[in-house]
């Protein structure tokens, strides 16, 4: 019995976006309809579609789905979360890690869902900056803790791969809302973050 990978996609969604991924090899040079190419176009509209699934996806419901009330206001950090994501510019990958944090204010959420919401925004066309704010946004306005911390490094294959080809250069950004704009929390998230605890 042969094998079958079961994956559901919208057929006309599919069809068009392999269209014109098929008119594109042609206009490269290639030819879309040699054997190793032949279902490239429909292979690259489904990894599409999977690695811009957060469109469809409520970062907000997702911490809603697992919002706990409890009486505790001690930092909690996420860190070395993976993320994958498409730079908007030129749609090549940048990949690396999130780092969050949040000071609660009365309600926690489940640690998966932060990592969740980092999936959420990442699984979109991105640019690094937008994609450090949209995480913090999110969780200040579902939780409002007393602090949020977002700090993201990403290494880009736009970088990596064309224009200035600089292999080894990371990128970090950061945003920082209520009690980590204050120097001596932030301080004490960053050593966290920096430190190997386990």
């Amino acid at each position: 019995m042969a094998y079958k990978r079961i994956e559901e996609y919208d057929e006309k969604i599919t069809a068009s976006i392999a269209d014109n991924y098929k008119s594109t090899i042609h206009l490269l040079g290639e030819d879309a309809e040699r054997e190793g190419l032949l279902k490239t176009p429909e292979r690259i509209a489904k990894a599409m579609q999977y690695l811009t699934q957060g469109y469809s996806q409520d970062a907000k419901q997702i911490l809603e789905s697992a919002k706990f009330h409890e009486e505790v206001s001690e930092m909690v950090i996420v860190k070395d979360i993976e993320l994958y994501s498409m730079c908007e510019h030129h749609m090549l990958p940048f990949f690396g890690k999130a780092h969050v944090a949040y000071i609660p204010n009365g309600f926690i959420t489940g640690l998966s869902k932060i990592a969740r919401v980092v999936d959420v925004y990442s699984r979109r066309l991105q640019v690094q900056e937008r994609l450090t704010h949209q995480i913090l946004s999110a969780i200040k306005d579902t939780l409002n803790p007393y602090g949020v911390a977002v700090v993201i490094e990403a290494s880009h294959l736009c970088m990596m791969m064309r224009g200035v080809s600089k292999q080894n250069s990371v990128t970090t950004t950061s945003a920082f809302y209520g009690e980590f704009e204050k120097n001596e929390t932030r301080g004490e998230f960053m050593k966290l973050i920096s430190s190997k605890l386990h």
